[in-house]
């Protein structure tokens, strides 16, 4: 019988080191970020950094996924919560506002929700199905509809009067008739 391999306690260490200076740097830098940056910020040397991730874009394609998990569960709480009774179009709103508002300080959280994009499409689809039983979510809005708009959704580049904006316009085009944000 195998024992599986578990790594050794500074390795362990260094690899959340890694990623917690990874997570900082991206947030504030972006994709722009390079490994030796990244290295310094979790005092480790770049080939400690290399042994845990053999390239920059398996370091971000880590730091990213995290991201989208975590979106990724937003999406799932939002669905249970418009399935259970809950006002879809509202969990929409909520969601929109929750990752326009994140966009605004962490510059990684675009390209999570392109990445949710691609694997997330079927719960939008429940979230969007909902609204559309509700009668709150305009009839031709498809679960791609909602992805692109989210994976569309400004960054710092704005501020955030922009980004609530942004939010607001992004509802409107959702919306059946008047969107229910603005008839309450």
């Amino acid at each position: 019988m195998t024992v599986p391999h578990r790594p050794r306690a500074d390795a362990a260490r260094n690899r959340a080191g890694i990623l917690r200076a990874a997570r900082e740097l991206l947030a504030v830098r972006g994709e722009t970020v390079g490994v030796d940056e990244v290295a310094r910020h979790a005092g480790v040397a770049v080939g400690t950094l290399y042994r845990h991730f053999p390239t920059k874009a398996h370091l971000v394609g880590t730091v990213v996924d995290e991201l989208a998990e975590r979106v990724s569960a937003a999406l799932d709480e939002a669905v249970a919560r418009a399935e259970s009774g809950g006002g879809a179009f509202v969990e929409v709103a909520v969601l929109a506002e929750r990752i326009a508002e994140a966009a605004g300080t962490n510059r990684a959280i675009g390209a999570a929700v392109r990445a949710l994009a691609v694997r997330g499409t079927h719960r939008a689809a429940r979230l969007v199905a909902a609204g559309h039983a509700e009668g709150t979510v305009h009839r031709d809005v498809t679960a791609a509809d909602l992805m692109l708009l989210l994976t569309t959704l400004p960054g710092d580049e704005l501020p955030e009067p922009a980004r609530r904006r942004w939010v607001q316009l992004t509802l409107r085009a959702l919306a059946a008739g008047p969107s229910p944000a603005e008839a309450g």
